[in-house]
């Protein structure tokens, strides 16, 4: 006896049939992929600003503890030397001749300066510790100086808006009477995250 061939096998119908299903099964799932991209995105952009607020907050809160440059030059009144002008706002590399950085260094938006008292030697030494926090496109700088010499320039955040930085001081800023605390604000813009406002704080230790 002949075999018979079987014709069983997908009618177009069915195959249609199939091709909508797995259109309504693989639309939703590549839905929630998308989103779920999108949502480790923003979280990643989200938790390196956050990173950033938190470093910057520390070093500046230090920063401005220390704050305080005397003034030997004239007398003592009740047994204190006088403070000079200790913050400089839009300050060069070399304002008010305290030099911080090159000629290339961009004008800080805040420069605090305190006296550093080298103690190796029998006769102790005063130095002059800067730092300047300054903006390079979207980056904050934080560069350390003593005397003339850099001792560091680090990038404490990243993806501020150039447009956004302002520094406010609980008295004048620049006067010799030192404030007692400094504020510097700014908003970062990161890629995948909303706007997000940042407050470095910092109060004085010396009185």
């Amino acid at each position: 006896m002949l075999s018979r061939r079987s014709d069983a096998g997908f009618t177009l119908v069915e195959l249609l049939i199939v091709v909508v299903i797995l259109g309504v099964v693989v639309a939703p799932v590549a839905n929630a992929v998308i989103v779920s991209i999108r949502n480790t995105d923003a979280t990643s952009a989200r938790l390196a600003v956050s990173h950033d607020a938190q470093q910057s907050a520390a070093f500046f809160a230090q920063d401005v503890a220390a704050v305080g440059l005397r003034d030997y030059s004239g007398s003592v009144g009740s047994g204190q030397v006088p403070y000079s002008p200790s913050i400089q706002l839009g300050a060069g590399y070399g304002s008010g001749g305290q030099v911080c950085g090159t000629a290339a260094t961009p004008v800080s938006l805040v420069r605090l300066l305190s006296d550093d008292w080298d103690t190796s030697t029998p006769a102790a030494t005063r130095r002059t510790a800067i730092v300047a926090y300054y903006l390079t496109g979207t980056e904050l700088h934080r560069l350390r100086c003593l005397d003339s010499a850099t001792l560091s320039d680090s990038i404490v955040a990243h993806n501020v808006d150039p447009a956004t930085p302002a520094v406010t001081c609980s008295s004048a800023c620049t006067a010799a009477a030192v404030p007692l605390w400094v504020k510097l604000t700014f908003t970062a813009v990161a890629r995948n995250a909303d706007p997000y406002p940042i407050t470095l704080f910092g109060q004085r230790r010396q009185t």
